[in-house]
């Protein structure tokens, strides 16, 4: 592996990325490798799962109603016709 070394990070980045690293409870250079591969495109390291957040805004955004028929209609579709299967 390649050590590189970044001058000059701007504070609230080194603190975002601290928070980063607490939150997924990695090291701060793990962390920042794994930020660099998600911009970048590189292959993650075989470390778990990769974590993806484009739909992240989508979630917790439908209202009870609108998760109830999505439910309703996710039954009517697993439902099995007996006509079909004969």
């Amino acid at each position: 592996m390649k050590a590189i070394t970044v001058r000059d990070v701007p504070k609230q980045v080194a603190r975002e990325l601290r928070r980063r690293a607490r939150a997924r409870g990695a090291s701060l250079s793990r962390t920042v490798v794994g930020l660099l591969e998600e911009a970048t495109g590189g292959a993650p390291r075989a470390r778990g799962p990769v974590r993806h957040h484009d739909l992240d805004a989508l979630a917790g955004s439908w209202s009870r109603e609108e998760a109830a028929e999505f439910d309703a209609e996710l039954r009517r579709l697993r439902a099995v016709d007996p006509e079909m299967w004969k």
